[in-house]
């Protein structure tokens, strides 16, 4: 694979900004597309977002940044997909060139609403890219900490080991360690499914319970996260690695995780439309359950944890009941 490929980062939100970042460590100039005019404006001329990481600024000479996908896909022969899923049928609806030829990758951590199918499924499936050119970014990586430099590891997944090294190389820095992997179908299950434990975790928060039960519950989320990826993809992977165990563990501890900040809310009594309404980012883990929860009448994995999640969300039922019957099925 020849060293000058160019990359693209699609989406504007605080993960797009901290790849973006890391990108511009590396690269001499990258392609990023974001909706919002306004957004693109004010990092032409003030060169930082100024929605999302606005702490960090960028040499805008390495930057095409444009507010037409089209021309980013143009641009880039590897494409990062940093949209919240539930957006992104929306955003590639206004794609009129091909993507033959590209490599994707996905930093999204969803499951894509309107086909119930993981990103890079989604995109073999609809769009018929082979697997070989799909990848998947993932570990446990806030955004925020990317933006403070500070040590920050990433798991770079792609069938192709050739890909995944080239895009992790591109990726590491002084403060991005990065190591590769070929469980992409397994590491973005991971990455959408601990989006569900944050928020079971931070809505044990919200009820009052304290560290002792935490610890119970995501050592539950991490077993019953193995049985869910066993059904789906059966190879052979240690669940205990920071792709699976360590992503679950930043964002179901973690102060910056919006997952977890989501149900907390929940559990203190907000209603799920307040709650979202309070916040001003995307809770990936609303969308991943309801999606998981419906993989899961087919896939019949034993799944307490995010069937709780899902009757509080989605059934209404109420949390401090549910979590009460949720203590007793958990070991």
């Amino acid at each position: 694979m020849e060293s000058n490929k160019k990359f693209a980062v699609i989406g504007g939100g605080s993960w797009a900004t901290a790849l973006a970042k890391m990108l511009c460590e590396n690269q001499e100039k990258i392609a990023w597309y974001m909706r919002s005019t306004y957004a693109l404006e004010h990092l032409k001329l003030q060169k930082h977002n100024p929605n999302y990481l606005s702490s960090v600024a960028f040499d805008t000479n390495k930057l095409q940044l444009t507010n037409d996908i089209n021309e980013a896909i143009q641009f880039a022969d590897v494409i990062i997909f940093a949209i919240p899923s539930a957006f992104l049928s929306g955003e590639l609806e206004k794609m009129t060139v091909s993507l033959e030829g590209k490599i994707i990758f996905s930093a999204i951590k969803g499951i894509v609403p309107e086909t119930s199918l993981i990103v890079g499924e989604h995109f073999h499936e609809i769009f018929n890219i082979p697997y070989d050119n799909i990848g998947v970014i993932t570990g446990p990586c806030h955004a925020e900490e990317v933006a403070l430099e500070r040590l920050s590891y990433l798991t770079i997944a792609c069938s192709d080991k050739t890909k995944a090294r080239y895009v992790a190389k591109n990726l590491a820095s002084y403060y991005i360690k990065t190591k590769t992997s070929d469980d992409i179908v397994g590491t973005e299950y991971a990455a959408v499914l601990k989006n569900i434990y944050s928020i079971a975790a931070g809505i044990a928060h919200g009820l009052g319970y304290g560290d002792n039960f935490q610890a119970v519950l995501i050592s539950n989320a991490i077993r019953e996260m193995k049985k869910f990826i066993r059904k789906v993809h059966k190879m052979k992977r240690n669940i205990n690695d920071s792709a699976y165990l360590g992503d679950l563990l930043v964002t179901g501890y973690s102060v910056f995780s919006r997952n977890r900040m989501f149900g907390n809310m929940i559990g203190k009594g907000y209603t799920v439309k307040s709650a979202q309404m309070e916040m001003s980012m995307v809770a990936e883990g609303y969308y991943a359950c309801k999606s998981a929860y419906n993989l899961n009448l087919e896939y019949k994995a034993k799944t307490p944890i995010i069937d709780a999640v899902y009757q509080i969300l989605y059934e209404g039922k109420n949390a401090k009941a549910v979590f009460s019957k949720l203590t007793e099925k958990l070991d």
